[in-house]
């Protein structure tokens, strides 16, 4: 209400207060009734007043814009920009890759990314009040998105825990993982078999890190390091949410910027290493034909997706903190390229590094090389002579050994391949594709144990992936609590330590020794096709169902400006046939590809791919189920009035907004329409008689009067009037025709 309304003044001075109903509405921001979601029971076109309810519902708020955008980023810039953004790069035609990924990260990321800050901000609440509102047949979208962040959440958290190991492994010199164990067995000492077959890194990995088991069939028992390092994670994490915004808020200000100090921090001692400028050439050396596979279209759709956390509710949780009239626009744009420019970043520190390990295995693979082909020279298996004179064997470099190579082979043509000798390239060390934890945990801890002072970049890395780990799961844990505590009224600290708590021992099941398949499987089926049916069905709820164009008209009136023409079109067509084909291309894959997972087979000392068993199998289609259920279950009890629309979970503040005017409000002057007057004309005085507050019946604006349920676009309203007066009720207006 305005500030220096009489109604506003009188309570300030505590005088009698006598107003019409016609003189407060004077002061009252127009209301259409012709277009609005509200209808009250009066002639289409007729225009009703309606109360302005209060701006503040009690909601918190971010404390600044900076503080929103760090949440933002932290949510969506996570571990997948670091260790898989960068091997799509490599698999998917190196530079050819970024023009599709930035292509549809324009036609589906920025729009879907801007309409779930939109939506959030609008109606100021989480995922199932969001959808309930905007259809209520469709509210499960909200529930599923739900589920599928608790189950995101509990292997996420997992990852934080392997890297809070590392994390205090590395205050060591040297690093653990830089030579391999030495077993004795009496005065005779041998390197570990395991480790000899492998490597350094790999062993610490699989075997003093998860100790994992030859199959997920055998569990192996609790791991007691991982056990306690997930326990560690999830207090870091109840303890940053554990308030809400205001205390994940300012852990964002260090857990958001702090990746970015070791990345640049990287990226500058990356280009001072030997080899680093092989590794982003390597990287960004254009394969055009790749462009066109549909496999990597559908790679870039599915990263983009992912990589701005669409779907998981974070988003919408954290916009709905937002004031009502901040641009949502502005901020879309912002952290999408935030994410876009941070993935490049990581890619160039991630070659960069991977290019001086290259040089590194290179140099080593022309050193074994060359002991075999001297004890063959003095064998007399090969004779002096194919030798070039100028060569030095004590110092080959990499063109001498290609040209020794390219000379033996061509000699000793028929029995070359028992001489067992390698080519040594350069580009087969650098093909050599690795991603998820076989690029943090293997490639880039071996890589660093060659960097002067290896401890304390090691410190860095795993700092960092833990910083990039916490923003993320803060989003998801946001995802969680905040729909449920719009929906029900419960003690935020008590539900927040609840839900960590059963997390953690529902996370067990992943720090067994064979809990690392049991993180393959959750990765490949618990997000992947649920969150796309999600996000494609909160596509087509707000753009066939609420209606683009009534969904534009809403954007202007809270931005203050009307969204480019192109939005219209992406939301309502673009959009819904790219996840369309998506969907699609996502079944085709898991009907035609095997499921099954990348087992440590302990003897040979690699990875064999083993399919799961029947009962595994079951569990990942299980996981896919279970996460879509709330759909069809919430549609058939809506339906059928199984259920209620949450039509009193709504946001008060979101009531103000739905009362103002959608459509041309210069058709004609308000106060001329509702009170009779010329334009510009003062209001009439309160007629006697017709009183609005007075002391003397000691009344006061009924609490009630105001409620959420009174402005809930699927419920009915009860308004304030006499006792003779008939009850007016309010029903939805059809959705908006965009055609």
């Amino acid at each position: 209400m305005p500030k220096n309304s009489k109604v506003t003044q009188r309570e300030q001075s505590n005088d009698h207060v006598t107003e019409s109903v016609a003189d407060l509405l004077a002061h009252e921001e127009p209301f259409d009734c012709k277009n609005s979601s509200l209808n009250v029971g009066g002639a289409p076109g007729k225009k009703v007043p309606q109360i302005e309810v209060p701006e503040n519902d009690g909601r918190p708020t971010w404390n600044s814009k900076l503080q929103y955008i760090l949440a933002q980023v932290g949510f969506s810039v996570g571990l997948g920009n670091v260790w898989r953004f960068p091997y799509l790069c490599q698999k998917n035609g190196g530079g050819a890759y970024l023009v599709p990924y930035f292509i549809l990260l324009l036609i589906i990321g920025i729009p879907l990314f801007f309409l779930e800050l939109a939506v959030g901000q609008k109606i100021r609440r989480g995922s199932i009040g969001v959808w309930n509102y905007v259809c209520p047949s469709l509210g499960g979208i909200g529930m599923s998105s739900l589920m599928v962040c608790g189950f995101v959440g509990l292997y996420y958290n997992v990852i934080i825990g392997w890297s809070i190991f590392y994390f205090f492994q590395s205050f060591q010199y040297p690093l653990p993982w830089s030579e391999c164990p030495i077993r004795r067995n009496g005065s005779l000492a041998i390197v570990e078999p395991e480790c000899e077959k492998s490597s350094a890194t790999t062993y610490f990995w699989y075997r003093q890190t998860l100790n994992t088991t030859s199959t997920i069939a055998d569990s192996g028992g609790l791991n007691v390091k991982m056990t306690l390092s997930l326990l560690v994670a999830w207090i870091i994490v109840c303890l940053a949410v554990i308030k809400g915004i205001a205390s994940s808020g300012k852990v964002m200000y260090f857990s958001s910027l702090f990746p970015y100090l070791v990345l640049f921090c990287f990226l500058i001692r990356g280009l001072m290493l030997k080899g680093s400028v092989d590794g982003i050439a390597h990287m960004f050396t254009p394969k055009l034909e790749k462009m066109l596979e549909p496999k990597v279209w559908r790679e870039a759709a599915t990263q983009v997706f992912f990589a701005l956390g669409l779907g998981f509710g974070g988003v919408i949780a954290f916009s709905s903190y937002n004031k009502i009239d901040n641009n949502c626009h502005f901020d879309a744009v912002l952290v999408s390229f935030i994410n876009f420019f941070t993935s490049i970043l990581a890619t160039l520190v991630v070659f960069a590094v991977l290019g001086f390990k290259a040089n590194i295995m290179n140099e080593k693979c022309i050193a074994e090389n060359t002991e075999k082909i001297l004890g063959y020279l003095n064998s007399s298996v090969l004779s002096y002579d194919l030798i070039p004179p100028h060569l030095n064997f004590s110092q080959l470099s990499t063109s001498d050994y290609a040209e020794v190579y390219r000379v033996i082979k061509t000699v000793k043509e028929d029995g070359f391949a028992q001489l067992g000798l390698d080519p040594c390239l350069l580009e087969d060390e650098l093909n050599k594709s690795v991603q998820g934890t076989g690029l943090a945990f293997i490639a880039f801890t071996e890589a660093m144990t060659h960097f002067p002072w290896s401890p304390f970049w090691s410190v860095m890395f795993f700092f960092m992936l833990i910083n990039l780990g916490l923003g993320s799961m803060i989003g998801t844990m946001t995802g969680i609590t905040t729909p449920v505590l719009d929906t029900y009224k419960v003690n935020r600290e008590l539900f927040t330590v609840c839900c960590c708590v059963v997390a953690f021992f529902c996370g067990l099941l992943f720090v067994q020794r064979s809990g690392n398949y049991y993180v393959t499987m959750f990765d490949d089926y618990s997000a992947g096709l649920p969150l796309t049916v999600v996000v494609i069905l909160e596509n087509v709820s707000v753009a066939w169902i609420y209606g683009t164009k009534r969904f534009m008209q809403d954007l202007e009136d809270m931005l203050g400006f009307r969204p480019c023409i192109i939005y219209f079109y992406l939301w309502k067509y673009v959009s819904p046939i790219c996840l369309i084909l998506l969907i699609s291309a996502t079944v085709i894959e898991m009907a035609i590809i095997p499921p099954g997972y990348n087992a440590w087979v302990q003897e040979l000392a690699e990875e064999r791919f083993q399919s799961y068993p029947p009962w595994a199998l079951t569990m990942c289609f299980s996981l896919i189920v279970v996460a879509m259920l709330p759909l069809p279950i919430v549609f058939i009890a809506r339906r059928f009035n199984l259920m209620s629309d949450g039509s009193n979970k709504l946001s008060v503040s979101y009531c103000k907004s739905m009362m103002k005017d959608i459509s041309n409000l210069e058709e004609q002057d308000e106060s001329r329409f509702i009170l009779g007057a010329k334009p510009g004309e003062a209001p009439p005085t309160a007629p006697a008689g017709r009183p609005y507050l007075t002391p003397a019946e000691n009344k006061t604006l009924d609490p009630n009067s105001l409620s959420p349920n009174i402005c809930y676009g699927t419920s009915y309203q009860n308004p304030a009037v006499s006792p003779t007066t008939p009850t007016t009720r309010i029903t939805p207006a059809t959705p908006e025709s965009d055609s």
